[in-house]
């Protein structure tokens, strides 16, 4: 799809985006196999070519029974998400009525999908659109635009003229192209290129050697030759990550206030503040937190934030991985509703919420434990030749105290204590109530507890004193 914006500019807007990897070093550049080779091969089982369609005008018409005509529009996707999330240009999907998606995995085999709009950005001339398949579709590789070179070679893909999976090289011609089009649409910040774009490569990857998307091109110079245009890959996801937010598709929130930190091979999610009684302050998130994990999704920017918590539910809690001061530690946050444009964590949750932080602080201090539960996908895997359904996990054992001088260790997965199982921070609470309620032996002695923990494929036992001097002991198997 292409349209002229300007007679006496004359660009023509074209093209776009995202992903997650790099090249295999299982399969060298050599020969015929050149790292432009294997870039593309890489990138082009997750650009997806669509073909859209949408009703001509026919309303000065002057036969009331002509049949309606349509206009058939062409433009390219790139997949950010296994679920089928893409991203393309907005100018792609504007005002069409259908949109078809058709995919060529490495084996040449085609597959194609009807696409439903999900959220767009007018002015930054994006869009995200899905598209529901019966197994994951693969992620392209995102990089960084942060420290892009003047005569780095690049690759442009797209569905060119309707070619589609088209391949051109080129090469980055400048940086920081401010481009108008037109009186109400312009581009700030773009990637000029000469690989070859054309009519239909909107929406498309501008991909490096390594095979990661560095940009998404957008437009071309009518009437030049080898003059195109490509959206940063940093400024994109951005955009991406806002359209993506779960506050608007799934109405909820986590309330941390986040920043892309992107420069060369530096490539984070760093926390700056949280909003106050949200999920992510009572989760304990701090200003300077680094975002490495959440769920199972590795985490280098806000996108990778958003889909890792999307389409769950209020009150689920999502496993989150951080960097503190050069620490890796590991907390839960819990989803809450939003609603109304207001942020709120539904008074149950806080209390929840807050009664786990005090319990956390609690374990602490009397046993020198801080834990974590055992995700749900991570229970199979390191409980399998146990009869344990679940535990919790030790992040930071305080030296001199209880647990320390019992032999307990970072890593460790505390799954028993005396006759009742340890899935979460509730189970640990009600034990440590009852045996509070024992009060110490007839001798004054504290009472003791057999606690039982997996460390990796053994299990081990030994005893905590339920008060703050600790006991000499040792475990066993």
């Amino acid at each position: 799809m292409i349209r002229r914006l300007s007679s006496c500019k004359l660009w023509s807007v074209l093209c776009l985006l995202a992903g997650t990897t790099v090249l295999s070093a299982s399969e060298p550049a050599t020969g015929r196999v050149t790292p432009e080779v294997l870039a593309a091969k890489r990138t082009l089982p997750s650009v997806g070519n669509i073909h859209t369609e949408k009703a001509a005008n026919t309303s000065n018409s002057v036969f009331a029974s002509e049949k309606a005509r349509k206009i058939n529009g062409m433009g390219t996707g790139i997949v950010f998400d296994e679920r089928g999330y893409m991203v393309t240009n907005y100018h792609v999907i504007a005002d069409v009525d259908t949109i078809r998606v058709e995919f060529e995995d490495e084996n040449r085999v085609r597959s194609s999908y009807i696409a439903r709009k999900v959220r767009y950005d007018r002015e930054h001339d994006l869009a995200i659109i899905k598209v529901d398949g019966a197994k994951p579709f693969k992620v392209m590789p995102s990089g960084t635009s942060s420290d892009l070179m003047y005569c780095e070679k690049v690759i442009a893909i797209g569905n060119a003229f309707g070619y589609d999976g088209t391949v051109t090289l080129g090469y980055i011609s400048a940086l920081g192209r401010d481009v108008e089009a037109n009186d109400t649409v312009s581009y700030k910040n773009l990637i000029q290129t000469d690989a070859a774009i054309n009519p239909g490569n909107s929406g498309g990857p501008l991909i490096n050697m390594d095979g990661e998307v560095i940009g998404i091109n957008v437009a071309i110079r009518a009437g030049a030759q080898k003059i195109g245009f490509a959206i940063p890959i940093d400024d994109a996801r951005i955009i991406i990550a806002k359209m993506m937010s779960i506050e608007h598709l799934d109405g909820t929130f986590h309330g941390a206030i986040t920043k892309d930190v992107k420069s060369g091979s530096t490539r984070m999610l760093r926390v700056d503040g949280a909003h106050p009684e949200s999920p992510a302050a009572l989760a304990g998130l701090r200003s300077g937190d680094v975002i490495m994990k959440a769920g199972n999704v590795d985490v280098i920017d806000g996108v990778d934030l958003e889909r890792a918590l999307l389409h769950r539910s209020v009150g689920d809690k999502v496993e989150l991985t951080i960097k503190r001061s050069d620490k890796i530690e590991k907390t839960a946050i819990s989803l809450a509703s939003f609603t109304g444009g207001r942020m709120s964590v539904p008074a149950d949750t806080q209390m929840t919420l807050r009664a786990n932080n005090d319990d956390n602080d609690r374990f602490w201090s009397q046993l020198g434990l801080r834990m974590t539960p055992l995700p749900v996908g991570e229970v199979r895997s390191q409980l399998v030749k146990t009869k344990y359904r679940g535990g919790m996990r030790v992040l930071e054992v305080k030296p001199d105290s209880p647990a320390a001088a019992n032999g307990m260790q970072k890593g460790d997965v505390l799954v028993g204590l005396d006759r009742w199982e340890t899935m979460s921070v509730d189970n640990i609470t009600w034990i440590m109530n009852e045996l509070a309620k024992q009060g110490p032996t007839t001798d004054g002695q504290n009472n003791q507890i057999k606690f039982f923990l997996v460390r990796g494929q053994e299990t081990k036992f030994g005893y905590l004193p339920m008060s703050s001097a600790p006991r000499t002991a040792s475990l066993g198997n």
